[in-house]
């Protein structure tokens, strides 16, 4: 998670805030653990990324919900996704 710190140290709250409030949805701390993880090596792309549809099927969600989950966990700076044609990384 990336995080600001000012001049003065101060670590900018609203990152940890929205980071939290992210990860308190239990689907959601679901999918970040499996992206952590990598969800199984044999899963990943050339590149090391993960497509959603393997976190998707390991945690036993549909897709239409995990992209819901997915765009909540890209907005609190958690993960970086990519698209390629219909598949995101």
């Amino acid at each position: 998670m990336p995080t600001k710190v000012s001049k003065d140290g101060q670590i900018d709250r609203d990152l940890i805030v929205d980071a939290f409030k992210a990860l308190s949805n239990k689907n959601r701390l679901a999918i970040f653990e499996q992206i952590r993880m990598g969800c199984g090596k044999a899963e990943l792309d050339g590149d090391n990324r993960l497509a959603a549809c393997a976190v998707a099927s390991a945690v036993n969600i549909v897709p239409s919900t995990i992209s819901h989950h997915i765009k909540e966990l890209r907005r609190a700076n958690l993960i970086h996704c990519e698209r390629q044609g219909q598949t995101i990384l």
